[in-house]
C-alpha cells in the first residue's frame, strides 16, 4: 500500500477484523520506513520471526518504497487470495486509490480442480465437463492441484460480467476427470452414460459463455446491485412483490398434484 505507514494501529487492527470475514487468522504487516536500511528501517511484530533473505525478497518482489506499507498472509491458498484480495479492494477504496474509467480485462488459467477438506478430496472448480489445458491433460492424474483449465470469465471494473469454458470432446479425457472427482466408471456410466457415449460417437471441440447483461446495466447506470436494475427482482427468500409469489394453492390444485400438506407436530405431540 503506497504511503501507507501513516496508517494508525487502530486502522490495522480495523482491516485485521475485515479480513477475518473471509477466513484468514490474522493480518501481517510490515512498515517500510527506510527501505535502504533493511530490518532496522521496519516496524513488524513479526519482523523478529522473519530471516533477513525473506524481508528483502518480500521488499523487492512488492516493489516497496519508503513510507509504504506490507500487508500479507499466511494460510491456505484459498484463504489468503480470497482475504488479501477483498483487502486491496477495500484499501483501494478507502484510500482512494481507485481509477476511474472502463477496465475490461479476460480472467483465464482457472485451476481445475479445489480440494475439499471436509470430504479429503478434489472438487471440480467449474464444472466435471469443463476442459484441463491442453498441456496439462497428463497433470489430471500425477499433480492435479496445479492442473489448469480452459475456463474464462469476462470482467469488466472487478465485476463479473461474463463466464463460460471450453468443453471436454474426448471421452478418455472425460474419464480421467472422472476418476480425479472419485466418480467410478458405473456411477459415470449411470449418471453421464448418454454424455460418454455420444464422446465415443464423436464430438467437435465446443464450448461457451453465459454473458450478464443485467450486470452490464447495473455498471452503466452506476448501481451497486442488479437488483436495481432488474424489472422484476426477487428478495432474498426469494418472494416476487410484483406477483406476490409464493401464494397460497388451493385443495384442487393439491389434489391435482397428489400433494398433501401436513400440520407441524408440536412439542407436546412429539
Amino acid at each position: 500500500m503506497p504511503k501507507g505507514c501513516e496508517l494508525s494501529r487502530k486502522e490495522i487492527d480495523e482491516y485485521t477484523k475485515y479480513v477475518g470475514i473471509y477466513g484468514a487468522r490474522g493480518l501481517a504487516y510490515i512498515k517500510v520506513n527506510e527501505v535502504a536500511k533493511g530490518r532496522d528501517g521496519m516496524q513488524s511484530p513479526i519482523l523478529k520471526f522473519l530471516p533477513d533473505e525473506a524481508i528483502t525478497t518480500i521488499m523487492e518482489r512488492v516493489g516497496a518504497e519508503d513510507g509504504d506499507l506490507v500487508f500479507f498472509g499466511a494460510d491456505t491458498a484459498k484463504i489468503v487470495n480470497e482475504s488479501l484480495g477483498a483487502l486491496r479492494v477495500k484499501l483501494g477504496h478507502d484510500r482512494g486509490m481507485v481509477e476511474h474509467g472502463w477496465r475490461p480485462l479476460w480472467v483465464i488459467d482457472f485451476p481445475m480442480f479445489e480440494y475439499d477438506e471436509k470430504s479429503k478430496r478434489w472438487a471440480a472448480l467449474h464444472h466435471p465437463f469443463t476442459s484441463p489445458k491442453e498441456e496439462h491433460i497428463d497433470l489430471l492424474e500425477t499433480d492435479p492441484g496445479n492442473c489448469l483449465s480452459r475456463a474464462y470469465d469476462m470482467i469488466l471494473n472487478g465485476t463479473e460480467v461474463g463466464g463460460g469454458s471450453m468443453r471436454i470432446f474426448r471421452s478418455e479425457v472425460q474419464e480421467k476427470v472422472f476418476r480425479q472427482l472419485g466418480i467410478d466408471d458405473q456411477e459415470a456410466q449411470d449418471k453421464f452414460g448418454f454424455l460418454l457415449d455420444a464422446l465415443k460417437y464423436g464430438c467437435p471441440p465446443h464450448g461457451g459463455i453465459a454473458f450478464g447483461l443485467d450486470r452490464l446495466v447495473m455498471l452503466m447506470t452506476g448501481a451497486t446491485s442488479i437488483r436495481d436494475v432488474m424489472a422484476f427482482p426477487k428478495t432474498q427468500s426469494a418472494s416476487c412483490p410484483l406477483t406476490n409469489a409464493p401464494s397460497s394453492v388451493s385443495d384442487e390444485q393439491l389434489r391435482e398434484l397428489s400433494i398433501r400438506l401436513r400440520k407441524p407436530v408440536s412439542e407436546t405431540e412429539k
